[in-house]
């Protein structure tokens, strides 16, 4: 599952990653094995806007067949789209998964309309459908909202039968006119650790052409770049720790790493 704030990016890193799971290519120093059937269930965004971005990143990426890539949206389907808390509807949509190895279920609002979704019972018609296609070699990436508090919204068992949890949020020294930029955490690591579970910072950079390419780096790394700028611009390691939210022994110690490699 990933999660996220609105308009922090949730949708185009969801977006991206079916399409080079789709397509087999790298995104962020991840990479498939082999390219993917994919079914991206687009419940909220209009068809129009999701075309826009969808023409974006093949401009980047390349094409990607239809059989590979597959969307639902809801301004193109006459009787509207499913609703996954419902087991008639799941009836329904385990024909279209047919010869499908990822479903991209974007967003839970959206796409679980019944039930109350601070009820963990709410939640259990789905869990069960995810655990069946689970069990039929189809994995699910759930796209969901935060709340005010920052967390993800709605009852917390949903996370129960998840392999991984990403947390997408602002960082600290966010300016909107940055566009996608975001830090990704991993708040449910089932199956990896050390580095491969540690946090990182993501930025979508768009070229004159109309491509674009992510930028990302370990937030370890990020803080110690962003240390090194402001030591740069004059600001005392105290105004630094409160700009950035980090310890003053972190400061410090990454203004003598500084120092021993000459940035400073």
């Amino acid at each position: 599952m990933v999660y996220a704030p609105r308009e922090v990016g949730k949708t185009f890193f969801a977006l991206e990653t079916a399409y080079v799971i789709a397509t087999g290519q790298d995104f962020l120093g991840w990479k498939p094995p082999k390219p993917a059937r994919v079914l991206y269930l687009n419940g909220e965004m209009p068809a129009s806007d999701f075309q826009q971005r969808l023409k974006a990143i093949e401009l980047t990426r390349g094409p990607v067949s239809d059989e590979m890539l597959r969307i639902m949206t809801p301004d193109l389907q006459q009787t509207g789209m499913p609703d996954i808390s419902r087991f008639d509807h799941q009836q329904q949509l385990s024909n279209i998964v047919n010869n499908t190895d990822l479903v991209v279920i974007d967003n839970i609002s959206t796409l679980c309309r019944s039930g109350n979704e601070n009820e963990a019972d709410s939640w259990s018609s789905v869990q069960n459908f995810i655990l069946t296609l689970r069990a039929n070699g189809v994995s699910v990436l759930l796209i969901h909202h935060a709340g005010k508090g920052g967390n993800q919204r709605g009852t917390s068992k949903r996370e129960d039968v998840l392999d991984t949890v990403i947390a997408l949020k602002r960082p600290e020294d966010y300016k909107a006119s940055e566009g996608a930029r975001f830090e990704a955490h991993f708040e449910k690591a089932r199956g990896f650790t050390g580095d491969d579970a540690e946090p990182f910072e993501v930025a979508l950079m768009v070229e004159e052409d109309g491509c674009y390419h992510w930028e990302y780096n370990t937030l370890e790394e990020t803080n110690y770049q962003k240390v090194i700028r402001l030591l740069k611009g004059g600001l005392s390691q105290k105004d630094i720790s409160i700009e950035l939210a980090l310890n003053k022994s972190t400061i410090s110690r990454y203004a003598k790493q500084a120092q021993q490699e000459g940035l400073l």
